[in-house]
């Protein structure tokens, strides 16, 4: 069994947290609404109050988790605010990633987020694997098919999972 953190624990990510539930792992979702923990722990998973944009929240969180799914390619903001979420802002979760027992990231590359900005995130996330032999996986699948979405999301969080044999090579598993 494996704990999975879900940052941004919206439908999708609920649908997900479902996912990994029945699979025999545990799941801890994040959101930033104290409104919107009732949804999450309706899914099986942990809820969380953090925010992204706060890395300092998230750190509580990352207590005793295999995999980071970082689902925020469909996250709300005004443009500032969005470019600092998949930049400096996810430089610093995963610099605090390599103190966690986190094996590796699912990043989320698709999604309403303009596409520089999370080929940008995606960039960062492969040269994270890389300095911290870390396993990464990108969620490319389109948002818009759930069904398959959530399959592509089960895969990328299963290979992170098994990737360890990988990182004996000295290289960060990635796709």
């Amino acid at each position: 069994m494996a704990r999975c953190l879900i940052i941004g624990c919206g439908c999708r990510g609920q649908l997900l947290a479902r996912e990994l539930i029945s699979a025999g792992n545990a799941v801890r979702g994040t959101t930033r609404s104290d409104e919107r923990v009732g949804a999450i722990e309706a899914s099986g998973a942990e809820a969380a109050v953090a925010d992204p944009d706060r890395v300092a929240t998230l750190v509580p969180a990352l207590d005793h988790v295999s995999v980071a799914c970082i689902l925020l390619g469909s996250a709300v903001g005004s443009p500032a605010e969005l470019q600092a979420l998949h930049t400096s802002r996810l430089e610093m979760l995963l610099t605090k990633l390599v103190d966690t027992t986190a094996r590796g990231v699912v990043y989320e590359a698709r999604g309403s987020v303009d596409q520089s900005l999370l080929s940008e995130g995606a960039e960062r996330v492969r040269a994270f694997a890389q300095r911290s032999l870390a396993a990464c996986r990108f969620l490319e699948a389109d948002p818009g098919s759930p069904r398959e979405w959530v399959r592509a999301a089960v895969d990328a969080v299963e290979r992170v999972l098994r990737a360890p044999e990988s990182l004996l090579s000295g290289r960060g598993a990635q796709d």
